[in-house]
């Protein structure tokens, strides 16, 4: 069965643009994937553990030595990586906070990004783990950071499509829109749906 991973991370609720462009394409993936699944996981709903000492040591412990308290800290962290292995297609919200992306879906990468699971160090090389899986990104940001000098200041795309690559996935497309002010804000969303619907034309075509 397809399955669509619905990842949100803006603090924002209804005024959320990236929740907005998220619900538009997994609605346009459920008109192509009748029969598919979609698994929703709102990352401002979920109590994601930061990267303690406790849990580093616990991702790296191999799972016939995790004692009770371990396996309990990893509850979570393992059923979002259940979440991620079941999905061949993730669509994430990542709005930009202070140029770079939420702590809430930083918080979720590291519990993700995990040996043995979603990479590897075999040979001494890193090597990514995740294969024939594909992500879109949805940003929204109070600039336009698509062009110098702005673009400099943007550590979310080249983060994401940095940390994505190292556990395997290389087909990641960005859809972006921006600003402050109604009209703005109001173009380049609409701009995005567009670039969205144009994702499944070419698909479909």
């Amino acid at each position: 069965m397809a399955t669509l991973l619905q990842i949100d991370s803006s603090g924002l609720s209804d005024t959320s643009i990236t929740r907005k462009l998220n619900a538009h394409y997994a609605a346009k993936w459920k008109e192509a994937n009748p029969d598919g699944k979609i698994i929703q996981r709102n990352l401002s709903e979920t109590n994601v553990p930061f990267a303690t000492e406790a849990l580093i040591f616990a991702m790296n412990t191999a799972p016939d030595k995790l004692t009770s308290s371990q396996k309990l800290l990893l509850s979570l962290p393992d059923e979002l990586m259940k979440e991620l292995l079941e999905a061949e297609t993730y669509v994430i919200g990542a709005p930009m906070y202070n140029f770079s992306i939420p702590a809430i879906l930083k918080a979720y990468i590291d519990a993700i990004v995990r040996p043995g699971l979603t990479f590897s160090y075999d040979g001494g090389t890193p090597k990514g783990l995740l294969k024939n899986k594909k992500v879109i990104v949805v940003t929204a940001s109070g600039g336009d950071y698509s062009q110098a000098p702005m673009k400099n200041m943007d550590f979310v795309e080249p983060y994401l499509k940095t940390i994505f690559g190292f556990i395997g996935i290389t087909d990641v497309t960005f859809v972006k829109a921006h600003g402050t002010d109604t009209e703005t804000k109001s173009a380049t969303e609409s701009a995005a749906k567009s670039a969205i619907d144009a994702l499944f034309q070419r698909v479909t075509a």
